[in-house]
């Protein structure tokens, strides 16, 4: 590991730009960092749903997402970096599918709700979605590994359905109940 931080604040930042990894300055709006902040947010996120109480088959790949999100942000700290690899995209499937397997077929669309374990995972799922969108934003100035964009998908799938789980093991999942549209006049 490199230098580590002996002093929390340095100043170099009060001008409105920010060091990346390979000692380049980027002002602290651009796309890249506006990523970097997405996924910084969206791990974050994941450690608040790992402090709820989870089933165990949730935790694992929740911990190793952490991991996962740190690859990205290397590669987003230093550009051309290549942390993440399709064998990471396919754990996330792996691990979602295994999850997915005991639950039943979704006829409704779901309202974030169900207990604080499955709330905190739809936060973490919207979030995930964020941070999607912030990459894509990214990957339209410059080229990125694009396995990044496709792990943030998965893993927003996983988190839906880690958010099921939850709910099940809770309160129950919460249905949408549409308002009825108002009478044609």
């Amino acid at each position: 590991m490199g230098n580590r931080l002996s002093r929390i604040y340095t100043r170099t930042g009060d001008a409105g730009t920010t060091g990346l990894a390979d000692g380049s300055r980027v002002a602290k709006d651009c796309a890249r960092i506006e990523a970097l902040g997405a996924i910084d947010e969206l791990n974050s996120q994941l450690g608040a749903v790992l402090a709820q109480r989870l089933p165990a088959a949730a935790r694992e790949p929740l911990a190793i997402a952490q991991h996962r999100l740190f690859d990205l942000g290397a590669e987003l700290a230093i550009p051309g970096a290549t942390r993440l690899a399709d064998a990471d995209v396919s754990e996330v499937e792996e691990a979602l599918d295994a999850l997915n397997e005991a639950l039943p077929p979704l006829k409704e669309f779901i309202l974030p709700g169900g207990g604080a374990a499955a709330c905190a995972a739809h936060l973490a799922r919207s979030v995930c979605r964020r941070a999607e969108r912030r990459l894509l934003s990214l990957e339209r100035e410059e080229a990125l590994n694009e396995v990044g964009r496709r792990y943030l998908n998965r893993l927003s799938d996983l988190l839906f359905v880690i958010a099921r789980v939850a709910a099940r093991a809770d309160r129950g999942e919460v249905y949408w109940r549409p308002h009825p549209a108002p009478a044609k006049e």
